[in-house]
């Protein structure tokens, strides 16, 4: 009995995620209530309330469903051991998200909640921050993979592997944000991963 309590919890707790995944993505952040949410999941505001303290906490349980294992994807792909040379896997990690964007429908709904759908002000705020501190950590990762390719002398001329990763992050996130908004896709998402490989054809010898 108390297995199948914290299973039918668990479920509940996916359900109100899911059920705020697509308020937000109707409503935006800040006019979305846990009203709302509740509502659109069928369960009690209790029940809600019961899992979240309030709407920041469903917003970053939605982050951690996509972004964990993205990132965690990231860290295999730009340390792993192989035939690949550190700018191919660099290469590949960013289509690898892209790739992941267009068959993941979770993902793709996220990213335009976080990139169209939030403004980060008030309680909203902290939120924007750990954002940053998931980018500089994707970044430094980044910057291992181009000081690996400088070691095998892969890199034209004398560029720096921390300004080199920098500007491979905020072109890719450029390129992200572009994406997300690009619904028809006829700008930029039947692109994105040629441009992508151009972007790191660039910088190798």
């Amino acid at each position: 009995m108390a297995r199948k309590t914290k299973e039918d919890a668990e479920l509940t707790r996916r359900r109100i995620i899911d059920a705020a995944r697509a308020v937000f993505l109707t409503r935006g952040v800040s006019r979305s209530t846990l009203e709302h949410i509740a509502s659109h999941a069928e369960v009690t505001r209790g029940a809600v309330y019961w899992h979240f303290k309030n709407k920041t906490e469903i917003f970053h349980a939605i982050r951690e469903q996509v972004f964990l294992p993205l990132i965690d994807r990231m860290d295999d792909t730009l340390t792993m051991q192989g035939n690949e040379d550190p700018l191919t896997q660099i290469e590949n990690s960013l289509c690898d998200t892209i790739n992941e964007l267009n068959e993941n429908i979770e993902m793709r709904q996220t990213y335009e909640i976080m990139m169209i759908k939030c403004e980060y002000v008030d309680e909203f705020a902290t939120v924007l921050q750990q954002i940053l501190n998931n980018c500089s950590n994707i970044t430094e990762k980044i910057q291992l993979a181009y000081e690996r390719a400088e070691s095998q002398q892969l890199l034209i001329g004398k560029n720096n592997p921390r300004a080199l990763a920098v500007d491979t992050h905020l072109f890719f996130s450029g390129l992200l944000h572009m994406w997300v908004k690009d619904f028809d896709g006829s700008r930029f998402r039947f692109q994105a991963t040629d441009l992508i490989k151009s972007h790191i054809n660039l910088r190798r010898k």
